[in-house]
């Protein structure tokens, strides 16, 4: 597709890319290479290359009004996170009684593609049929998620490469990481916040959507906290509660399936007293996900290198101008003028999908 002059091509790559594929160009583990990512895809011949980070401010837009809204009207409650397609599988066969609880939001990478096809088409002139989406996500469950969602009648992505697979595209190419100067993502698909950004560790998608949760369900606040430190680090399961608005809300993040399972069987029960619920089957979350690159445990414990990871992106997030994701002024004006407001009519069209129960086992 890079070498068909018919064909639109457009990259984006998920928060954890940029802190693991420096190792497969032998830099230290925890060093963030974003801006060397830009120009390699460059290089490769991309027509333009954007940054998941935003569809991932979207993807908060989205959950955290939705969350609001379940709170304000009696909706099922606990909400699930949605983004993890290793944890929609596994519902979908485990626990289907559970599917209610789900967000009904796309993950971060089929809102990339909906809004690349559906709104940067409008922008750009380039109709959506020739328009090829690719991302470069850190998870091999991702190339089967990109079959799961369609937008008038197209694929919201049409290709997905691992973080490894990058690696070996570019040294295919000639191109060496380590050698690359930085450059920037192209707009309007590359501005985030730093809430898009710490995605990709686990806790991160709940400390996002809570920066965004927290200023809807009491705008009046004095101070409200941009860092939620409680449902951070590598424990399986971690749970906190917040005082919003004069109400308790009591959240959950969970990682790695042994302890998704536990969870599941408590929420099925009623006994698991919860609002809000992230969900990630990797232990350690994205930053340790199947298409990253491996590290033998001779050079660094599993736990240290997902630590180093995730420090990446709260790293970046710390120093970022803006940390919330309604503050990202291009997400702002694509819903001014394109998409209407979070959880509307549009919105629903392009960024939420539908789950339904799928057999434990298939025979081909």
């Amino acid at each position: 597709m890079l070498a068909n002059p018919h064909k639109y091509v457009v990259a984006g790559y998920a928060p954890s890319v940029r802190a693991a594929l420096a190792e497969a160009f032998d830099m230290p583990v925890g060093t963030n290479c974003q801006g060397r990512i830009n120009t390699a895809l460059r290089y490769l011949g991309f027509d333009k290359v954007f940054d998941v980070n935003c569809s991932a401010d979207f993807t908060i837009m989205e959950e955290a009004n939705e969350l609001v809204e379940r709170i304000r009207n009696g909706g099922v409650l606990p909400m699930f996170t949605s983004c993890c397609p290793g944890w929609i599988t596994h519902i979908q066969k485990n626990y289907p009684q559970l599917l209610p609880n789900l967000s009904s939001c796309k993950s971060p990478q089929q809102m990339f593609g909906a809004l690349v096809k559906h709104i940067f088409s409008k922008l750009s002139g380039v109709a959506p049929e020739d328009i090829f989406v690719v991302t470069i996500m850190p998870c091999t469950a991702k190339k089967g998620e990109k079959r799961r969602t369609f937008t008038e009648g197209l694929a919201d992505v049409d290709a997905v490469i691992t973080t490894r697979e990058l690696a070996a595209l570019c040294k295919e190419n000639g191109i060496l990481l380590n050698e690359l100067s930085d450059s920037e993502p192209d707009k309007p698909f590359g501005e985030y916040t730093g809430a898009g950004m710490i995605f990709g560790a686990t806790g991160g998608v709940m400390e996002a959507a809570l920066r965004t949760a927290v200023n809807i369900l009491d705008p009046d606040a004095p101070f409200s906290p941009l860092e939620f430190v409680q449902v951070r680090g590598l424990d399986g399961v971690k749970s906190a509660v917040y005082s919003v608005g004069g109400k308790k809300l009591n959240v959950a993040v969970v990682n790695g399936l042994a302890n998704v399972n536990k969870l599941c069987e408590a929420v099925a029960r009623g006994e698991a007293d919860y609002q809000f619920i992230e969900v990630m089957t990797c232990p350690g979350g994205c930053v340790m996900g199947g298409g990253q690159p491996i590290r033998a445990t001779i050079v660094k414990h599993k736990a240290e290198i997902a630590a180093a990871r995730a420090n990446v992106l709260y790293s970046a997030d710390r120093v970022m101008p803006n940390r919330r994701s309604h503050n990202n002024a291009s997400l702002v004006k694509l819903y001014s003028d394109y998409i209407g407001e979070p959880c509307g009519e549009e919105a629903h069209k392009l960024l939420h999908t539908h789950y339904r129960a799928t057999p434990k086992y298939v025979k081909e």
